[in-house]
């Protein structure tokens, strides 16, 4: 039997039918072991969908038999397959990390729970990418910020219920704006359907409705997205949250927004709106530089190495809007590339840390002087995926960075500008990074715990997995450019 038309359902069906289950999973152990098993099947799915995408092709299934409008399609081509590796792999790296990190800082008895709820914001994030229909987008958008707002929560540091109370304000503000945009173009074009609504709105005659719409959808998504200024919930929810939580959600959760945000805009709103291309880059081109060099400035700065690696991933979500801001192929391939390079760099470094964790109770780059001698394979992991961040050849920060390069020469009297933006916060982020390395090889100080060992290894295996991804999608880029190549055809296609 062919399970490949299933597909798109099966993706969110697995680990959203699983999440109960795993609450009954009371012995040691077999809770962890079940949670890991369910996401590596996510990743088979949504790799499987990926070579669809990589060729061109999309996946569509239609709920219960009832066609779009009326009933509920899922949809999967090459920019929700880029997506989907991207969520997928990311729980899949963690988990299969995550046992020693978990066990010292979630109590047996709740870990079950803990898996449940993460399981369960692999389903709202996988189903995110996956519909077809704008109110679904906002059901699973919810699904996927309550269990994260649990996964958060969740670690022994009190310190996380105010930055979760910050990040469930935050989040409700963005899925209002978000709802309330929905409701505008469903009052003006009478469907939910994504790919109804491009073809509806160009018959309306009124657009005053659809414009407040744009601009609702655009900030919701925008805040859920943490593009600058919007972006204020993100460090201490990174910072505040179990380590292993961390890792998992760096690498994916923002770009789960961004991915709606950019499907929005050119699914349904520029091929409906005269000159909506220019109003698309006079908004968020400011807002990307600015994040840009505003985050990399403060996190060169930042004494603690997870608030550290969080606030630079502001910058990093800059070059994904930016590149996205530019209305070209060579931009929008830049950013797709971006958002796959980012969550193989910052994944890693989130895992190395939750390395370095196990053994170090504190933090801070002050109280971590010195630690590349007694855990030198866990540091040397960091030093990989953080020059991948910075973009030194070689990595696949590189390949990125440089393809977004490439795009902005193509942007008039500004480019010289843009370039400079690009190059500058290279070497910012080269500093902020170099601080990091200059502090793990250092000599310790007195006080710095002795008889350190090295990181558990289920930690430092996936940490190097990553890092040498980081390597090897450097040397070999040509998955994700191709799947990104075909996102931005696909986009543009839609928003002529």
């Amino acid at each position: 039997m062919d399970l490949t038309p299933h597909l798109p359902a099966l993706q969110v069906i697995v680990p959203m039918l699983s999440a109960p289950l795993i609450l009954l999973l009371k012995p040691r152990g077999l809770a962890w072991a079940g949670a890991t098993v369910v996401s590596l099947l996510s990743f088979a799915i949504a790799f499987n969908m990926s070579l669809v995408g990589a060729d061109g092709g999309q996946l569509t299934y239609v709920m219960g038999g009832w066609e779009a409008p009326y009933g509920i399609a899922l949809s999967v081509g090459a920019f929700s397959s880029l997506i989907l590796l991207i969520v997928t792999g990311a729980s899949a790296c963690a988990l299969l990390a995550a046992k020693p990190s978990v066990d010292m800082q979630i109590e047996e008895d709740r870990q079950p729970l803990f898996y449940s709820a993460w399981l369960l914001a692999l389903a709202g994030l996988t189903g995110i990418a996956v519909s077809a229909d704008a109110f679904n987008i906002f059901v699973f958008m919810e699904i996927s910020s309550l269990a994260s707002y649990v996964l958060i929560a969740g670690g022994p540091d009190r310190r996380a219920l105010p930055a979760v109370f910050k990040y469930l304000i935050m989040g409700t503000i963005g899925a209002t704006f978000y709802l309330i945009g929905i409701g505008l173009v469903y009052m003006m074009t009478g469907t939910l359907n994504l790919a109804d609504m491009e073809a509806r709105i160009g018959e309306v005659t009124d657009l005053n409705p659809i414009f407040v719409a744009a601009g609702f959808i655009t900030i919701g998504l925008a805040l859920k997205a943490a593009v600058f200024p919007l972006h204020v919930w993100l460090p201490n929810a990174y910072t505040q949250s179990p380590h292993i939580v961390t890792a998992f959600l760096a690498a994916c959760a923002t770009k789960v927004a961004i991915y709606v945000l950019i499907r929005f805009d050119f699914f349904v709103f520029q091929s409906n709106f005269d000159r909506h291309d220019f109003q698309f880059s006079l908004f968020l081109m400011p807002l990307a530089l600015l994040g840009i060099l505003v985050a990399s400035a403060v996190a060169m700065f930042e004494g603690h190495i997870k608030r550290l690696l969080a606030v630079s991933s502001v910058a990093q979500i800059g070059y994904i809007i930016l590149g996205a801001s530019f209305i070209t192929e060579a931009g929008l391939t830049a950013s797709g590339v971006h958002l796959f390079n980012h969550a193989l760099a910052k994944g890693g470094l989130f895992l190395a840390i939750a390395g370095l964790a196990c053994r170090y109770s504190d933090l801070r780059l002050d109280r971590l002087a010195g630690a590349a001698r007694s855990m030198p394979l866990t540091a040397a992991a960091m030093v990989v995926c953080g020059f991948s961040l910075v973009g030194v050849p070689g990595t696949a920060g590189f390949i990125s960075k440089w393809l977004l390069i490439q795009a902005a020469l193509g942007q008039g009297p500004i480019a010289g500008i843009l370039v400079v933006v690009i190059l500058v916060s290279s070497l910012m982020a080269f500093v902020y990074v170099w601080r990091i390395v200059e502090t793990l090889y250092r000599n310790p100080v007195e006080d710095v715990v002795e008889n350190v060992r090295e990181a558990p290894m289920p930690l430092l295996l996936v940490a190097w997995l990553l890092a040498l991804a980081n390597i090897g999608f450097g040397l070999f880029p040509q998955f994700p450019l191709v799947l990104s190549q075909s996102a931005a055809e696909l986009l543009l296609r839609h928003s002529l």
